[in-house]
């Protein structure tokens, strides 16, 4: 099958609460990703922010997934925050061969910034005299896209800087950053665009640790990020969109959600992974 022009997925592809929800209550923690591949065709990896994973892991990643099936890796911190871009380049090519064992699977590469203080970086000029050279090192046969917490350095002027290194901007719904539909500029600066439904961490984690149902009502917020996709959508361009658990409370939810959302709309189904020959009777694992 090939896979749809809107690529739905979740932040990781476990948590505390899903055994039992999401996945079947007495399935093996090594059999998760490939429940999951089941109902999505991509997942966004966060353990590689930690640290890069050893080749096995990877490799098993591979395995484990559907030929049609893709994987967005996050940058290790060691890159992004503990050494800036500054002398990290054994760092990142340990990362980025490391990638190359997904095949066809590899897809976007995000580099997560943290927010920069003064006493980093005294402007956005600063840190883009920085940023510029590191994406022209980058290889060009890669999805790479660029995540900023300083919400006054995203512009028209950095959006065309991303747009002329073909780097995507990543879109976040997040409690401290602008909506991306409301900015007065075109914040897609690739042929694809990247998406990701944060919320409020600290707001969500005084109410619950345990990441089993939805605990807010992201409603509002996603017929929102609705007529967003279907607005790039119409522009030919590919939408990579995942949820964190964070947003709503319980990822897998907020992506049936954002679907229901989609098809109220009356917009072009988005298809789901054919489930294998022994799940066809309907048995699927529930949502």
């Amino acid at each position: 099958m090939k896979p749809p022009d809107i690529l739905l997925g979740t932040c990781s592809f476990t948590a505390n609460g899903w055994s039992g929800t999401f996945y079947p209550k007495r399935a093996r923690p090594g059999d998760f990703l490939s429940l999951y591949a089941e109902r999505f065709f991509t997942v966004e990896i966060d353990s590689t922010f930690y640290a890069c994973p050893a080749a096995k892991t990877v490799t098993g990643w591979a395995e484990k997934t559907p030929d049609d099936f893709l994987f967005s890796v996050k940058a290790p911190q060691v890159i992004t925050h503990e050494k800036v871009l500054v002398n990290c380049g054994a760092e990142l090519d340990e990362f980025l061969r490391t990638m190359t064992l997904l095949g066809p699977k590899l897809g976007p590469t995000v580099f997560q910034f943290p927010f920069f203080s003064k006493s980093i970086f005294r402007d956005r000029q600063a840190f883009l005299d920085r940023l510029v050279p590191f994406l022209r090192g980058l290889p060009s046969d890669r999805k790479f896209a660029v995540e900023l917490r300083n919400r006054p350095w995203i512009d028209a002027e950095l959006s065309d800087l991303l747009r002329s290194h073909k780097i995507a901007l990543v879109l976040q719904d997040r409690a401290f950053m602008d909506d991306p539909a409301q900015w007065n500029f075109d914040p897609v600066t690739t042929d694809w665009a990247y998406i990701r439904w944060l919320g409020d961490r600290k707001g969500i984690e005084s109410q619950t640790l345990m990441w089993d149902k939805t605990v807010i009502d992201r409603t509002t917020e996603l017929k929102s990020w609705v007529d967003f996709c279907e607005r790039v959508r119409r522009r030919g361009v590919m939408i990579f969109a995942y949820a964190n658990n964070h947003f709503g409370g319980h990822a897998p939810a907020t992506i049936q959600l954002f679907r229901e959302l989609w098809a109220a709309r009356g917009l072009p189904d988005i298809p789901l992974p054919e489930p294998p020959p022994e799940k066809r009777d309907g048995l699927l694992f529930p949502l």
